[in-house]
């Protein structure tokens, strides 16, 4: 009897805690399917009287929505790229080759991330400005790069030191050099580890505001800034604003499902007996 109360107990808390976090997201879903002049109505209603796409559509003619989500996606996905390439090669250096450095160098990085993002902006936009980058796809990556690099070589370091040296060992004994073991022996194995720290680190870059708007105005602007402009001071398009936000958390979405079958804990354990 204990046992089963303990279980609905445990059940319900689930469904409250569903019901909290999927909430707000569902009245998003809605609210975008919903007419323009209902999507403003007040009071607000949850259901809709009929289901519409006219949000989906109208949103492409109040702002040029489809740029701002291909710059979105062009810097996520090649900063994304070589920060995961950059972090796992260091994490990797750091995991098999000790050292006081490397240990000062991991403590460094640790430091670095735990810098508030505001407190370095205005440096950072000093320096692209300087460069002369502002309102650039490059502007945007090299910032988000340097930012994601640290939390990508913490997450991948404790990947790699999971795995087993011995790996590294037996391919050195086939004659492979340290990169050859690291691209074709360490990779492979990491491939969970590797698919988190792209998921994280893509999700970053992706949902950035504040570098955005401080280093693009027209030619580079990102889709969070891009549907910020749905509201100004004398108009609030709710319904477009909506729909677009929908769209913009569909690419995480589908990046995540893509990536899941990597995301799996324990790849390694037992992959070597004694």
């Amino acid at each position: 009897m204990k046992k089963r109360l303990w279980l609905l107990f445990v059940i319900s808390l689930t469904c409250i805690l569903a019901m909290l976090f999927l909430g707000p997201y569902v009245y998003l879903l809605l609210t975008s399917l919903k007419p323009s002049a209902e999507a403003v109505s007040s009071p607000p209603t949850l259901w809709p009287s009929k289901f519409s796409f006219e949000n989906y559509r109208n949103m492409f003619d109040y702002l040029p929505v489809g740029k701002y989500f291909a710059n979105s996606l062009i810097t996520a996905i090649t900063s994304t790229f070589i920060s995961v390439l950059l972090g796992s090669m260091a994490a990797y250096g750091i995991s098999r080759f000790t050292s006081v450095t490397g240990k000062y160098f991991l403590l460094f990085t640790l430091v670095i991330r735990m810098v508030p993002m505001i407190s370095i902006a205005i440096p950072m936009y000093m320096i692209i400005k300087n460069m002369g980058l502002i309102d650039t796809h490059l502007a945007l990556v090299l910032v988000y790069t340097s930012v994601n690099v640290p939390f990508a070589i913490w997450l991948m370091i404790g990947f790699f030191d999971s795995i087993p040296k011995e790996f590294d060992e037996a391919a050195r004994i086939d004659g492979c050099s340290w990169l050859g073991s690291f691209i074709r022996v360490i990779i492979p194995v990491s491939l969970p580890g590797l698919a988190t720290t792209a998921i994280f680190t893509f999700m970053l870059a992706w949902n950035d505001f504040l570098f955005a708007l401080l280093m693009t105005s027209t030619n580079a602007k990102t889709a969070t800034v891009g549907i910020s402009e749905f509201l100004t001071a004398y108009n609030l398009d709710l319904g477009p604003m909506t729909a677009a936000a929908v769209s913009f958390s569909l690419p995480v979405m589908i990046f995540s499902l893509f990536l899941q079958r990597y995301i799996v804990s324990g790849m390694t354990l037992g992959a070597v007996k004694e």
